[in-house]
């Protein structure tokens, strides 16, 4: 056989991935109940195309750093830029603002598909993956961001996850009022911002003193890589931390809370005081104490006094909805890394932990988030809209419960019916055709090959059962069905070839007007 000399390497680009029928229908899967319950909270399916005009999607980019940045873009044959979508919010948000005198509002709406970020890739990190969102567009009060964040703890309900995850909740406010602080306020100062909310967004990775380097001068990595910090003061770097670490245990307040004591605190409140070398530090086990806590060291600023006045209505609107401290809960840790954020701020995190192969325990964190943007419609009308929305990232979360569940699922092929007789491929094909008029997927095997080795195709199509139909079963009227996966088990436990001649495990001859029930009992057996 002589080979061509101008074959095209097969190659995937770096950063993408295809996916197989098992992580499709395991999506499919997930997605239809994350439907159903953004539905059962009445908001309606909206998609947009995977394409924007790249001045649409604005300057809050999520790698500014990066070629396009961020973004994968190209000209139109009217020399106009376009890009690929980043998210699934600036898309929204130009779609309100073109239909925005057509759409009832409050605007629900959800919106599932791929994303594209041109960002370096690596273990676990693409440049296409799916997001699903929710956003509700024209509600100014918090009682809609309160409700994003209890609806996304019933869409981890709905998923199994009750129990083992806590939606987190914090205020950008509270962080722009501690960023006026510390000189970093006004739109001339939206670099260093962004660099800043870059560097906290990644406490849960680096913990505190990673991110006091990021605050200060900058951190190299365990490949050497080095990244440049925001630059801070020492002062200005303690102001941010002892805003993030309110309830760590660990925190160096801004101004003496001794005299503040347990009793002062509503029932079910606690508040641990530790003075050691006269440094207080304390620790919150409850929202109202956050509150509390939030109040006495940032509550000077009337930036921050607004975002914290907001946590305490959202808090009071879970509680009084019956969403306790164990699933919405207030945590000043949040920052969520985009700059467009105006408001609340949220993210899903779930919280048990698995190990890998190696039996070191893996935590997979968040899963989602999102949070107040109501500067992101404005950017198209006269006068800002009020907004706020949560993304799930698909394929994280969907590791998470693979892992859970301890196994990878796997999706079931059709039955197979296999072609023993050429000449008769249109009785197999009738067969096939009264299967699917059944609801039973189905499908006529169209290769040449032998009974061996279509038996190995319907396996390796993961089919639940094969239809066989040789002359001896034709001229009686019958159909003879083998149940791959009892036939499987059954093999397995027999040693001898003859037994396993003799037995022809989980295999049953029946009449050919019965095969359609006789299937559908197979597949019974796999519910």
């Amino acid at each position: 056989m002589t080979r061509r000399a101008d074959l095209t390497s097969a190659r995937l680009p770096r950063g993408f991935a295809d996916r197989g029928q098992t992580e499709l229908a395991a999506t499919r899967a997930m997605t239809d109940k994350i439907r159903e319950t953004y539905e059962l909270w009445g908001f309606e399916a909206l998609e947009t195309p995977f394409f924007e005009y790249t001045d649409a999607l604005g300057k809050f980019l999520p790698d500014q750093d990066r070629p396009n940045a961020g973004v994968f873009s190209l000209k139109d044959d009217d020399d106009q830029w376009m890009s690929l979508r980043y998210d699934l919010t600036a898309p929204l948000a130009r779609h309100v603002a073109e239909n925005f005198q057509k759409l009832a509002k409050p605007y629900r709406s959800y919106r599932f598909g791929p994303v594209f970020r041109n960002e370096k890739p690596g273990p676990g990190r693409f440049r296409q993956f799916l997001q699903f969102d929710a956003d509700i567009v024209g509600a100014a009060s918090v009682s809609a961001d309160a409700e994003m964040c209890m609806m996304m703890a019933d869409t981890l309900d709905a998923l199994g996850l009750r129990g083992k995850y806590v939606i987190k909740v914090n205020n950008r406010k509270i962080l722009d009022g501690v960023m006026e602080a510390i000189g970093l306020g006004g739109e001339e100062n939206a670099g260093r911002r962004l660099t800043v909310l870059r560097a906290i967004d990644k406490l849960d990775r680096l913990g505190a003193e990673g991110v006091r380097a990021l605050l200060g001068q900058g951190r190299k990595d365990d490949s050497g890589d080095f990244t440049k910090g925001a630059g801070l003061t020492p002062d200005s770097i303690d102001t941010v931390l002892s805003f993030l670490l309110v309830q760590s245990g660990a925190l160096t307040p801004l101004q003496d809370v001794t005299n503040m004591a347990p009793a002062q605190r509503s029932e079910g409140d606690v508040m641990t005081f530790k003075t050691p070398e006269g440094s207080p530090s304390y620790f919150v086990e409850s929202n109202q104490g956050i509150v509390d806590s939030l109040r006495v060291l940032f509550a000077d600023n009337p930036t921050s006094r607004e975002g914290i006045d907001e946590l305490a209505q959202i808090a009071a609107l879970a509680e009084a909805s019956g969403y306790k401290r164990d699933r919405v809960r207030l945590d000043p840790s949040v920052v969520r890394g985009l700059e467009y954020y105006t408001g609340p701020v949220f993210e899903a995190e779930l919280t048990f932990t698995v190990h890998d192969d190696e039996g070191r325990p893996i935590q997979f964190g968040s899963v989602g988030g999102g949070g107040r943007y109501d500067g992101l419609v404005g950017r198209f009308m006269a006068e800002d809209v009020p907004a706020t929305g949560f993304s799930i990232g698909v394929s994280r979360l969907q590791a998470a419960l693979r892992a859970l569940k301890g196994e990878e699922e796997k999706a079931t092929g059709p039955v197979v019916v296999l072609v023993l007789d050429r000449d008769h491929i249109g009785a197999s094909m009738a067969q096939a055709a009264k299967l699917r008029a059944g609801g039973i997927a189905a499908e006529v095997y169209l290769g040449s090959s032998g009974m061996k080795a279509q038996m190995k195709y319907a396996d390796r199509r993961k089919s639940p059962c094969v239809v066989i139909q040789g002359s001896d079963e034709r001229e009686k009227g019958e159909v003879t069905l083998k149940d791959l996966v009892e036939g499987a088990k059954a093999a397995a436990a027999i040693t001898e070839r003859a037994e396993w001649t003799e037995s022809r495990p989980a295999q049953v001859t029946v009449p050919e007007h019965r095969l359609v029930e006789e299937v559908k009992a197979i597949l019974a057996r796999r519910d």
